[in-house]
């Protein structure tokens, strides 16, 4: 029977992919049982083309046969289909549109910049950089009052949505800084974002489900140059 009920969820992620930990945390937060199955994004499962055919990425939640794609879409389908706490979205119409906005911001904004400041050099890294800067302090003026308690948890306190979108982002920026060789968050220009993203990164739960971050800066090195090698020839 035990059985049975995890077969129920499936998730098909990455281990150093952020849109995948975010589920996986969301998971484990709810405490649903799932099974995961690790892809090898170079050479993808026949199941991930079956179930996510459009862009055949990763994450893809399985649930009792049915493919939901889209790391904040996933996140919405469980909060709205496992009701039990924490909730990962206030319960107010209002808020919860508040939350949606900010999430996408940080996925269509910030993550862009990451990657530029990642993936190139000179003049384009330098123009990434202060597009990064500038929606940096957008979102840390835009998020501030969600914020009220003194220390983020998990709880139901805390936007939780908000919260899993922002370390999945943003919750490594010290290893992206070290592979791309730059400063992307400047502890006296944002103070907030600074120690909110240590607070989160301290949780026990983010800890547990996130990579190590050796491993994960060795695979940022591997994809820096493999992207360097590719806009040089």
């Amino acid at each position: 029977m035990e059985k049975e009920k995890q077969a129920e969820v499936k998730l098909h992620g990455m281990w150093a992919s952020d849109f995948s930990k975010r589920v996986e945390l969301a998971l484990k937060l709810k405490g649903i049982p799932y099974e995961y199955f690790e892809e090898n994004l170079p050479n993808k499962s026949d199941d991930l083309l079956k179930y996510n055919p459009v862009h055949g990425k990763v994450p893809v939640l399985v649930h009792k046969g049915k493919p939901i794609v889209e790391s904040l879409v996933i996140l919405e389908y469980i909060d709205e289909n496992w009701k039990t706490a924490p909730r990962l979205f206030p319960t107010d119409p209002y808020e919860r549109a508040r939350i949606r906005f900010w999430t996408k911001y940080i996925d269509d904004q910030l993550f862009k910049n990451l990657i530029t400041a990642m993936r190139k050099q000179g003049e384009e890294q330098d123009k990434g950089m202060k597009e990064f800067a500038k929606n940096l302090d957008v979102l840390e003026e835009g998020i501030k009052e969600f914020y009220s308690c003194a220390k983020p948890a998990f709880d139901g306190e805390s936007p939780i949505f908000l919260s899993i979108t922002l370390i999945g982002i943003l919750g490594p920026y010290k290893t992206f800084e070290k592979v791309a060789g730059v400063k992307l968050i400047h502890p006296e220009k944002n103070p907030f974002l600074t120690n909110l993203l240590h607070a989160l990164s301290e949780l026990p739960e983010v800890k547990e489900c996130f990579p190590p971050a050796e491993k994960f800066a060795t695979l940022m090195q591997h994809y820096k140059e493999l992207s360097l090698q590719q806009s040089s020839t």
